[in-house]
């Protein structure tokens, strides 16, 4: 018998069911006028994924671009029965299974999939456990700039409105979290139930939906999600001129005068930190790697800045 098939005791929230992402059910169940986990860093604005705008723009029932599978998130569905085993490897006694998709016992639009539901293990198989006791979040990522020491409760905050709005639905009050960076640093963190962050998610997500119920659209921002979202609205060409106000018209001015400064700006500085690299592979100051060259055919064939992790990482 699979974990997936033991009749587990439901935590405080309601079991909508154990659906495959992507499936016509699973879409369902996260449409219309509800707030998931994953949603809820868009509400107050703190998603890296999507903006207030799209995501309304998701909930109003109009066009959105739709998701495109990645490396980064293909591999982290790949690990994470890899990672959860390795949770489990390291707490003997405890057991995480599936989670599903659940609503919260009140509040119908307030919707979670967690990735596991901590049990203490049965004893044998006959053995039905306990109530839940905590949520198990899995995580991959290539670097670990925003997680903080293993075992602390440091960690991305759009995660933290993911786990909190979790743990509120479910009625759950700690989020273990198992994370793998850089495919071989595995770390744990513990996240515990504020009830004063979970009240203010709330109160963001039903002011949110009541835009939408009012077609209040959100203002234009400068995320890149918006833009997407901006870019499917029209359909179709027309063959015709659109008259727009002249202050966005100096604003359209000034930001292109802006980025050909910027990057006239960056080629005279990069010509500069190139010439005194000479023969050299890296810039540095004071034992700060800044940029380093490649070499084709005995020529520079590319300069290239050292990012903030790679700097660390040396």
């Amino acid at each position: 018998m699979s974990i997936t098939d033991h009749p587990y005791p439901a935590p405080e929230g309601i079991l909508i069911g154990h659906l495959t992402p992507g499936t016509a059910a699973w879409e369902e169940a996260r449409a219309g006028l509800s707030i998931t986990a994953t949603e809820i860093a868009a509400v107050v604005g703190l998603s890296p994924w999507m903006s207030r705008f799209s995501l309304w723009h998701k909930k109003a029932g109009l066009p959105t671009p739709p998701f495109e599978m990645n490396p980064a998130v293909e591999w982290g569905n790949r690990l994470e029965d890899v990672v959860a085993q390795k949770w489990e490897d390291e707490h003997p006694g405890l057991l995480a299974a599936p989670a599903g998709t659940w609503r919260h016992r009140a509040r119908d639009w307030q919707r979670a999939t967690p990735d596991r539901l901590i049990y203490e293990s049965p004893r044998n198989v006959f053995e039905v456990p306990e109530k839940a006791v905590a949520l198990l979040e899995v995580k991959t990522s290539p670097f670990g700039d925003e997680w903080g020491p293993a075992g602390s409760d440091t960690i991305p905050i759009h995660y933290r409105c993911q786990v909190m709005w979790q743990m509120d639905t479910l009625g759950l009050h700690r989020t273990h979290f198992a994370v793998l960076i850089s495919g071989h640093d595995y770390r744990e963190y513990t996240v515990d139930y504020d009830a004063d962050e979970a009240s203010m998610l709330r109160d963001a997500a039903e002011r949110f939906l009541r835009t939408v119920r009012d077609g209040e659209r959100p203002d234009i921002d400068g995320d890149t999600a918006t833009y997407q979202t901006i870019r499917v609205q029209p359909d179709g060409l027309e063959d015709r001129d659109v008259e727009i106000p002249f202050g966005l018209v100096c604003r359209w001015d000034d930001a292109y005068a802006a980025l050909a400064k910027a990057s006239a700006d960056l080629t005279q500085v990069r010509g500069e930190v190139l010439d005194l690299i000479g023969n050299g592979k890296r810039a540095v100051c004071e034992g700060r790697r800044i940029a380093y060259r490649t070499v084709r055919d005995g020529h520079t064939h590319s300069l290239n800045p050292y990012t903030h992790r790679e700097d660390n990482a040396a």
